[in-house]
């Protein structure tokens, strides 16, 4: 898999901007636009390669099948699972970013989607594509 790209740098320093309260600028933007973006190039191009592989892994799987008992079927059909749960889970990250980049183009990154308040700068460094505040995030999981 392809190193994770470190979008905390750009992200953390544009968005201490915001989350201070100043208006954050088009040199600031295009930063946190091109971190989000080249993160989303390399989680599109993580998951198309897990789609070859996995689709490559099944065709080996069937070919290689004959004489296999339930434990040797269960034991496929798991790890098919596994790779088919890697993989929505990556797709879901790319989502995530792609609206994340969405918010960027409409001036509403670094703010909660729910109370509008700017999200600290520790959690977008850490999760860039955040659309709640630690607060909304905490009352939205406790349902």
């Amino acid at each position: 898999m392809a190193k994770p790209a470190d979008t905390s740098t750009a992200t953390k320093s544009v968005a201490g901007k915001t989350a201070r309260g100043s208006a954050r600028s088009a040199s600031d933007t295009e930063k946190i636009r091109t971190a989000l973006s080249e993160r989303l190039e390399e989680l599109r191009g993580e998951y198309e390669q897990m789609i070859t592989d996995s689709n490559e892994m099944q065709r080996e799987r069937l070919t290689d099948s004959a004489g296999d008992d339930q434990a040797d079927t269960g034991t496929k059909t798991f790890e098919r699972e596994q790779e088919i749960s890697l993989a929505n889970n990556l797709l879901e990250r790319v989502t995530q970013l792609e609206r994340a980049l969405e918010r960027v183009d409409e001036g509403g990154y670094g703010h909660c989607e729910k109370c509008g308040n700017a999200i600290p700068v520790e959690r977008l460094a850490a999760f860039p594509s955040a659309t709640l505040c630690v607060t909304c995030k905490q009352l939205e999981e406790r349902r």
